[in-house]
């Protein structure tokens, strides 16, 4: 057994971790790893961030937060960050999120995404940290052949993004039956909207609502990617579910696994109904008072037509529920945006 500081045994060294409370949250200079932070301070669980800044932003981590700017493929840096402030668990958020990109970069997906979690878990090994929660997704199910997902539905992911992201369960899984006294946990959802503070928004290029916001604030008209999908209007339904919420439950989980409390190995986070494209494009107008047409473009490569997934073992488990109305998910959203300054060039 590999030794740590002190001359420790690694064992040691997790049994001692379970009486810390810092947790390093790996992207949490992003969207949703910001707000994992600002949930974890409500829980007086002093949090440490690592983020290569690829996607997040500086000024999404609260002050007095310990920031280490960094790659998460860096293994020594993580290694050295999870030993210095005696961190008792890992909420891995890093990754690359874009499940219609990673179709065309499906190298970097694997690389970020495969290769990063291999490398936190081997420093979290040499350190001895013995917690993880991660960052899943529901693109792991593909498209379900039934109209509600559950924990055990089959796996059948349709792209390179799903595909890294099951890869990332079995890693956890794997380290779990090898090493004595580690534990980890995924956790699945799939769209994330909203914003739980004016100081953190969603900048991402990619995801449904940021497109939408920023189109509105340059005068633009929003675009719907596909109106002929096999569903109730055509356009692809999905959970859309409040970051604040997810924070909340990430943290549980963490605080779940640092109590020894019996635990399955993942998941959903999941509304239990699902909202269409459209029907957000609808509340979109509606709170921002934007009237507009929204124009269809053609389907993007690797979007299931329909993915809702049941939430009722999270909401037993880990404190999971849904605390927000469409209106309101957009509402904070918009709130957040225009907070943040005026639309991109």
């Amino acid at each position: 057994m590999a030794l740590v500081a002190g001359g420790a045994t690694a064992h040691q060294w997790a049994v001692d971790c379970r009486l810390v409370t810092t947790w390093l949250v790996t992207g949490g200079a992003g969207y949703i790893g910001a707000h994992v932070v600002r949930a974890l301070q409500q829980r007086d669980l002093p949090p440490v961030v690592l983020d290569d800044l690829s996607s997040g932003l500086a000024g999404f981590v609260p002050d007095g937060v310990p920031f280490v700017r960094a790659s998460i493929l860096d293994t020594d840096t993580v290694t050295a960050v999870l030993g210095d402030h005696g961190c008792a668990g890992v909420i891995h958020v890093a990754g690359f999120k874009y499940a219609g990109v990673s179709v065309q970069r499906p190298l970097h997906t694997y690389a970020q995404n495969v290769t990063g979690t291999a490398s936190v878990l081997a420093a979290m090994e040499t350190a001895g940290v013995p917690h993880i929660v991660f960052s899943s997704s529901a693109a792991v199910f593909g498209t379900p052949s039934t109209e509600l997902v559950t924990e055990d539905s089959p796996r059948s992911p349709e792209s390179p993004y799903g595909e890294s992201k099951l890869v990332g369960e079995w890693l956890i899984n794997d380290v779990a039956r090898a090493r004595e006294g580690f534990r980890g946990l995924s956790l699945r959802y799939f769209n994330v909207v909203g914003s739980g503070t004016d100081e953190v928004y969603d900048a991402s290029p990619h995801n449904l609502f940021p497109l939408v916001l920023e189109a509105l604030l340059a005068g633009r008209t929003p675009r719907i990617n596909g109106d002929d999908y096999p569903t109730p209007d055509g356009t692809c339904v999905r959970d859309y579910v409040h970051v604040a919420d997810l924070a909340h439950s990430h943290v549980a989980a963490a605080l779940a696994l640092s109590e020894g409390r019996v635990l399955l190995p993942a998941y959903n986070l999941g509304s239990g109904d699902g909202l269409s494209v459209r029907q957000i494009m609808d509340a979109m107008a509606r709170v921002t008072g934007v009237e507009f047409t929204p124009e269809i473009a053609p389907r993007r490569p690797g979007d299931p037509a329909r993915i809702v997934a049941d939430g009722t073992a999270a909401a037993t488990d880990l404190e999971w529920r849904m605390s927000y109305s469409v209106d309101e998910m957009v509402a904070s959203a918009w709130s957040a945006r225009k907070a943040s300054g005026p639309a991109a060039a």
